[in-house]
């Protein structure tokens, strides 16, 4: 199987890692292309995999597969003058927010399966969704598993939830890591030291994953578990149900969504 990447910047190294390191299929060959003599040498350096300045027609002709992790506001341009394909290419995308329809748009009547990675894929700890644009394609659906799955969780998903998934887990990291900085400097207005408060933070919500994964219980009755009546977290959670942390959730997670629809329509 030939596996071309176009772009290799640290979401491919991180899907290129995965299938060379584990190594995921037999007689495999991995090549990537980007413009960035940077990111050329990052990528090769991480997988072994060579990086190319640009998409040959020997290179796009021979793929099987091609992986387009790319930023979605050069997608049009670099995926319409990719040289000719196989008739059969599986074509992934990692491009936020470009609905299937606009890629077959460029791309024609190929095989297509739509990721919405997140960044712990870069640790292997991904959550990712694919949608398929052929719904009966289980050998697109067994390659996206068996990638994605290796850097992480995977969950195939009907294309209308990416941009749903976009604002959950793909924006996702993005909250835990606000919600640490907030959690550390409310430590420091207490009068902790910054790194101290910024560590205990991190370990807590570590810890706290950690129990999840365990399945200590549900989020509710670990929450409940640690709150007495009348006392210290009780009086925190009175603080955030006030503020309408809940609401805050739902609005921040739909503005995200929106903005998912948004670039898919650019």
């Amino acid at each position: 199987m030939n596996i071309l990447f176009i772009g290799a910047g640290k979401m491919a190294t991180a899907l290129a890692g995965g299938i060379t390191h584990g190594k995921l299929f037999p007689n495999d060959r991995l090549d990537a292309v980007d413009p960035s003599p940077e990111a050329r040498n990052a990528f090769q350096t991480a997988t072994g995999v060579t990086a190319h300045p640009e998409a040959t027609a020997e290179l796009v002709g021979a793929a099987d597969v091609i992986v387009l992790a790319i930023k979605p506001q050069v997608a049009s341009a670099t995926v319409s003058a990719l040289p000719p394909r196989k008739a059969d290419v599986l074509v992934v995308s990692i491009c936020a927010g470009i609905p299937i329809a606009k890629l077959r748009s460029w791309l024609g009547d190929v095989r297509i399966v739509r990721v919405m990675p997140n960044t712990p894929l870069l640790v292997g700890k991904g959550a990712s969704c694919y949608a398929l644009s052929r719904a009966d394609d289980a050998a697109a659906a067994a390659f996206a598993s068996k990638v994605l799955g290796s850097l992480g969780e995977a969950w195939q998903v009907p294309e209308t939830s990416l941009d749903a998934v976009t604002a959950l887990s793909g924006s996702g990291p993005a909250y835990f890591f606000a919600f640490i900085e907030a959690l550390r400097d409310g430590g420091a207005k207490l009068g902790l030291p910054t790194e101290l408060s910024e560590a205990l933070a991190v370990q807590t919500m570590a810890g706290a994953v950690e129990m999840l994964l365990q399945k200590k219980g549900t989020p509710s009755e670990l929450r409940i578990a640690v709150t007495s009546k009348g006392g210290t977290t009780a009086a925190a959670l009175d603080v955030m149900a006030r503020r309408d942390f809940n609401g805050l959730v739902a609005e921040l997670m739909k503005a995200a969504a929106d903005r998912s629809a948004e670039l898919g329509k650019g």
